[in-house]
């Protein structure tokens, strides 16, 4: 079957261990900080406008990422989080996908988007997906979603 299914989630899934340990065999400590901000409630991304999304590939977890308000300003300020994708699933789209529909519920609740990535790879995907980058301390890339 071979499709991808994306969905909002309420709980961290299984599979996120594997996930996790993949991310920090390659450096990235992201996917463990959502585990960790999870675990202690101290984000959820429960709070109104804020979504947890999972990617699945025929019932493998292949991908994660959140919506959140932005810590570092007004509510109006959305903010991607701890998106990661699977190393295999990687320039096959996924990432794009799970960005975009992101974005879709980003437009219901704030007027941008941030992001902080530190790699060319994850900079070149925010592109793509019409993020510019940004001189920011507390952010590299940022998406205007209206002009409110």
């Amino acid at each position: 079957m071979n499709r991808l299914d994306i969905q909002q989630i309420m709980a961290l899934p299984a599979q996120i261990q594997r996930l996790e340990h993949e991310a920090v065999a390659q450096g990235f400590r992201f996917v463990t900080r959502l585990i960790a901000d999870w675990e202690s409630g101290l984000n959820r991304f429960d709070k109104p406008g804020e979504y947890l999304m999972a990617v699945y590939r025929d019932d493998r977890l292949v991908a994660i990422g959140g919506l959140s308000r932005d810590p570092w300003l007004d509510h109006g300020m959305g903010r991607l989080r701890r998106l990661y994708v699977a190393d295999a699933e990687r320039a096959q789209g996924v990432g794009k996908t799970l960005v975009s529909r992101l974005l879709e519920q980003a437009v219901e609740k704030f007027r941008a988007v941030r992001l902080s990535t530190d790699t060319p790879e994850g900079a070149a995907l925010y592109q793509r997906c019409g993020f510019q980058p940004v001189d920011d301390v507390h952010a590299t890339h940022i998406r205007v979603l209206s002009c409110n």
